[in-house]
């Protein structure tokens, strides 16, 4: 599961990386990616330093950190 894991936290940095900023709905629903799995990515790269989360008018925004 961690192998799966892994692929979809790069799936998602690769999209932000091409996309910049997004609404977490926007990031789920342009990566396309099972609901647990791309929350379990988001965790990953969060807890590896590797995004920047905020809330801004109540929707949370996911970027890269450089």
């Amino acid at each position: 599961m961690q192998e799966k894991i892994g692929k979809a936290a790069g799936t998602i940095w690769n999209y932000l990386k091409k996309n910049g900023t997004q609404s977490l709905t926007a990031l789920a629903n342009g990566t396309k990616l099972d609901k647990n799995l791309f929350q379990w990515a988001i965790g990953w790269l969060a807890r590896e330093g590797k995004l920047n989360i905020s809330k801004v008018k109540g929707k949370f925004e996911i970027s890269l950190l450089d």
